[in-house]
């Protein structure tokens, strides 16, 4: 009889954040179950007390049963990265860009607190909302998130500023901010507002693109073709 899977993940994969954990967990070799459930849902407060996506149930600890769950995203990437060192998703001092460790983290929580507002909350959300309901024309929706789409701009200028000029974020080195940068601009990609995208950040998408972890966790989200839960 096969064992069960180590990990439950909470979170449907258009959620953005469940993604970036999702992507750490397939890059890492991790087994994992999917409970697909959206935010705000019975399921997600069960688990979160915020309601939000993702929480990570750790079923076992040094063989002792314990259903712990881990919430908020960055605590999970930090917990995956622990317990499964290698392939590492952490950068050195001078990986890329870099001067310290703790700019990968920097990144991160750009991503989560500033990218998230800007890229889904003032955009994408609104755009395939409007494109859905039918009723506006191209030119409305463009007007109705104009406001929302000068943040994003400003977001994308500040991510691409804090990259390295090819590569990954950091350069050669894949880690933490590859994963929560890219599930947000795949979303973006999907919309006429990805015509945004630089040169810069389309060849980084590439990149990532090829990694198996990106087309393992594809199916279900926006970029897909997959619509709000």
């Amino acid at each position: 009889m096969a064992s069960s899977p180590p990990f439950t993940i909470i979170g449907t994969p258009f959620s953005t954040f469940t993604r970036s954990i999702t992507l750490g967990l397939t890059y890492k070799g991790l087994d994992f179950h999917q409970v697909r459930v959206v935010p705000l849902s019975d399921t997600a407060y069960e688990n979160h007390p915020f309601g939000f996506l993702p929480t990570l149930i750790i079923h076992e600890i040094d063989g002792k049963r314990v259903d712990l769950k881990l919430r908020e995203s960055q605590a999970i990437a930090r917990y995956i990265d622990r317990i499964a060192p290698e392939p590492t998703l952490t950068i050195d001092h001078g990986d890329g860009h870099s001067l310290i460790a703790e700019q990968m983290w920097e990144f991160v929580s750009f991503a989560g607190a500033h990218g998230f507002p800007a890229v889904e909350m003032g955009v994408v959300k609104p755009r395939v909302a409007a494109n859905d309901e039918g009723k506006l024309s191209d030119a409305e929706i463009r007007n109705n998130i104009a406001a929302g789409v000068e943040r994003l701009r400003k977001f994308l200028k500040q991510s691409e500023d804090n990259m390295s000029p090819d590569g990954f974020v950091f350069a050669e080195k894949l880690s933490w901010a590859d994963f929560f940068l890219f599930p947000l601009l795949a979303d973006l990609r999907a919309i006429p507002e990805g015509e945004l995208l630089s040169p810069r950040l389309l060849r980084w998408m590439e990149k990532m693109d090829q990694l198996d972890a990106v087309k393992q966790t594809k199916a279900g989200t926006l970029s897909a073709g997959a619509r709000p839960p």
